[in-house]
């Protein structure tokens, strides 16, 4: 039968391998289930609804990936399109978190109907390489911004705007799980996110017990619990994300998924060699099929977009080439349901490592632009610096886009930019004047 799945002698695997490759990807994944909540539960969110919404997008999607597309990429609420969703959309512009998750589900309703009519690949390669790379990076610093304020490395200055914020407790645990886990990142051990968060996790809690005054880490009554179909699962409102003022944020939503998924495609097949003779990725359009599903029950099971995670190179580079490592990886996510209060000790300071690790990742790929190009250097730039200094990922993409086309136009240019897009380019200033 897994034979007749996943053609794994076509594939030149086997089962020991494809079940050791979907094992590596969820220990290197692991840490959204710690942080996905976390993030989200700023934004008024229940953390334990969160959790199992964020669970049953990473299971599911995983496991149709495998079965849909047969390829080894799984799938999770993206990091960048989770602190956008709670800082941009609900902190930043009062979006209720109902309507936020409104907005989800449309935005994956039009992936879908992207995907089935084959928009979604005419758009990417209408976006400039430069805009990609520096949206990226600026999702990085973000991610990273995010993490130092969520330790308390970084404070609120009047004067300075933002200032260290000393040797307290919170930011020396922070350092400690810093190192330990760049430690462990160094020495390319599989799982050192999730590693490094239980690290922390364990300081934090002993910090408490010698130095009662400040308490990071409380043991929940019991270390089980019943999954939460309760607090966000269904609550998306709609109607809500229907309104005229919402329109902007649909629209950071649909292309920051848009470049998150289409770059990871690109990067992890190429990798693995999986691709065909004109460079594309293998069973493509069956895989945006599968993260546009991913986004659109997000929304529904009550969690920022789902979406293809690079972490699944990890799983490729130990040999996983058919969807059975992606079944493997999804079905690892399940026994979670019922461990919410475990992840519910973790302390914001123990994810805030992951976060700035992550942000450095992100942030690497900025060495790929030319930066002695103004028209691709500046469109760069304004990506990568505006998204953190804005707060804001739908400022960093919107100005990139129309500083590119501007430059084009000034340039002399004109003829190099496409109709698609002009009407991308359009779209982004629409989304500016909403907000």
């Amino acid at each position: 039968m897994l034979e007749r799945l996943f053609k794994l002698k076509e594939n030149q695997t086997d089962i020991k391998t494809e079940v050791i490759a979907g094992v590596t990807t969820f220990l290197t994944m692991a840490y959204i289930l710690a942080v996905n909540p976390m993030i989200l539960a700023d934004a008024g969110m229940s953390f334990a609804g969160v959790l199992t919404a964020t669970i049953l997008v990473c299971s599911i999607s995983s496991v149709l990936m495998g079965l849909i597309a047969n390829l080894p990429y799984a799938l999770a609420p993206g990091m960048g399109i989770n602190a956008f969703f709670t800082y941009g959309m609900v902190i930043g512009m009062g979006i209720p978190w109902q309507t936020a998750l409104g907005a989800v589900f449309i935005s994956g309703i039009i992936f879908l109907l992207m995907t089935v009519f084959r928009l979604r690949e005419a758009i990417v390669r209408a976006i400039p390489q430069a805009v990609r790379l520096g949206v990226a990076a600026g999702i990085g610093l973000f991610l990273c911004l995010i993490g130092l304020k969520s330790a308390g490395f970084i404070v609120a200055n009047p004067v300075t705007m933002v200032k260290f914020g000393g040797f307290t407790p919170s930011t020396v645990i922070f350092l400690l799980g810093l190192g330990f886990t760049l430690m462990l990142e160094n020495r390319k051990m599989r799982g050192s996110l999730l590693l490094g968060i239980i690290f922390t996790t364990v300081v934090a809690f002993c910090h408490g017990r010698l130095w009662p005054g400040t308490v990071f880490v409380v043991a929940p009554a019991s270390f089980t619990a019943t999954p939460d179909f309760t607090s966000v699962f269904l609550q998306l409102d709609i109607r809500g994300a229907l309104a005229y003022g919402v329109m902007g944020a649909i629209f950071t939503l649909l292309f920051t998924d848009l470049f998150d998924s289409i770059s990871t495609f690109l990067g992890v097949a190429s990798v693995a060699g999986m691709v065909d003779e004109n460079g594309e990725p293998l069973r493509f359009n069956q895989a945006l099929m599968v993260d546009a599903i991913s986004t659109t029950i997000s929304g529904l099971f009550g969690t920022s977009s789902g979406t293809t995670y690079v972490e699944s190179a990890a799983g490729v580079e130990q040999g996983g080439r058919t969807g059975m490592t992606a079944v493997v990886t999804g079905l690892l996510f399940v026994p979670f349901l019922w461990l919410s209060p475990v992840l519910q000790m973790i302390p914001a300071c123990a994810v805030a490592p992951a976060l700035v690790i992550v942000g450095f990742f992100m942030l690497r790929i900025i060495a790929q632009v030319d930066w002695k190009s103004y028209e691709e250097g500046i469109p760069a730039f304004f990506g990568l610096a505006l998204i953190p200094f804005t707060y804001s990922i739908n400022q960093g993409i919107s100005w990139s886009l129309i500083s590119f086309l501007a430059l084009k136009i000034l340039s002399g240019k004109i003829k190099e930019t496409s109709p698609v897009l002009w009407v991308v380019v359009v779209f982004a200033s629409l989304a500016l004047y909403l907000g």
